[in-house]
């Protein structure tokens, strides 16, 4: 299976720098509409057969119109949201986030108040890509967000961490994978929109 993980288009919590994890969330600014609307021209004659969205309101209208492009109905997996932020939602400071999620190599039982740890974010997003490959697609689009993506591609996608740092977690910025859930992943590209906001 060629997995293509993205990032959703552009919002106001991004653009002020705020941890903005929760369900529903922020919906697109303007860029962020752009972005969406440029992504079906970057994801032109890829043979896309599935398209999934986490619950937070931006991957479903970043989704929106590359599903009316292809005719398909975005399909919600919960398992793509965010990593929560807990007790620093909202907050302009990223620091406590950022670190607890950079210390899971070390302490995974680690977590911010109210929120989760390694141990449980990674088996909750393996279940949501192990859900969309058991669905027999060849070609999906899983559209998430930046933590999540970031984070479980650290752990999960051979290649990654050597590109990553050229490639940062850019608003549809995509991950191209190919593997199954049982013999693992490896990455194929990172692709960042020209804008790379």
């Amino acid at each position: 299976m060629r997995l293509q993980l993205v990032r959703h288009g552009r919002t106001p919590a991004n653009v002020k720098m705020l941890l903005d994890t929760a369900a529903p969330g922020s919906d697109l600014d303007e860029v962020g509409h752009a972005q969406a609307r440029a992504l079906v021209g970057r994801l032109h004659g890829q043979g896309i057969d599935a398209i999934y969205v986490s619950e937070l309101t931006r991957t479903h209208q970043t989704a929106a119109p590359l599903a009316a492009e292809r005719g398909l109905t975005p399909l919600v997996l919960p398992g793509l949201n965010e990593i929560l932020a807990g007790e620093y939602e909202m907050s302009d400071d990223p620091t406590g986030y950022v670190g607890t999620l950079m210390g899971w190599e070390h302490t995974p039982e680690a977590r911010i108040g109210g929120a989760e740890n390694a141990h449980e974010f990674l088996a909750r997003y393996d279940d949501a890509i192990a859900s969309l490959a058991a669905a027999g697609h060849r070609s999906p689009v899983a559209i998430s967000h930046g933590a999540a993506m970031r984070t479980w591609a650290a752990y999960r996608v051979s290649g990654f961490l050597a590109a990553v740092n050229d490639f940062g977690m850019p608003n549809t910025g995509i991950i191209q994978i190919e593997g199954t859930p049982g013999t693992g992943w490896t990455l194929i590209a990172l692709d960042a929109p020209s804008d790379a906001s």
